[in-house]
């Protein structure tokens, strides 16, 4: 069983920046590949970014790349997205997830879920 849970979220204004954080209680943390996704309002949660057990392959959607960047370190279980020129259409709960297996970028390669933090941005 993982455990997640996600800290940083907050209100922010458009341009501005947060760092969120996603602790794992598992052993084997390393062996997992994380992902971010986030559900704004009224719509369906979507894939942000994710990160292979290593380090050295990260995914980015295109609505953020360039803007956001996700991070690792194994030894504090430990992911996190830093988010940089945040838009009013960022706002959402942003949810990390432990992969299991397939495609990286949808919400049924994953096993385990956080409670989600919420990000608000304002124009």
């Amino acid at each position: 069983q993982v455990q997640l849970v996600e800290s940083g979220g907050g209100l922010v204004q458009a341009g501005g920046s947060l760092r969120l954080s996603c602790a794992a209680s598992v052993r084997t943390f390393d062996s997992y590949a994380m992902g971010w996704f986030r559900q704004a309002p009224g719509k369906e949660r979507e894939f942000v970014s994710a990160i292979s057990w290593s380090g050295g392959d990260t995914y980015y959607a295109d609505s953020v790349k360039g803007r956001f960047t996700i991070a690792r370190d194994n030894a504090k279980n430990t992911v996190y997205l830093q988010m940089n020129s945040l838009k009013p259409e960022d706002t959402a709960v942003y949810y990390c997830a432990a992969y299991r297996s397939g495609v990286i970028t949808i919400q049924s390669s994953y096993d385990y879920w956080g409670q989600g933090t919420q990000v608000a941005v304002s124009s």
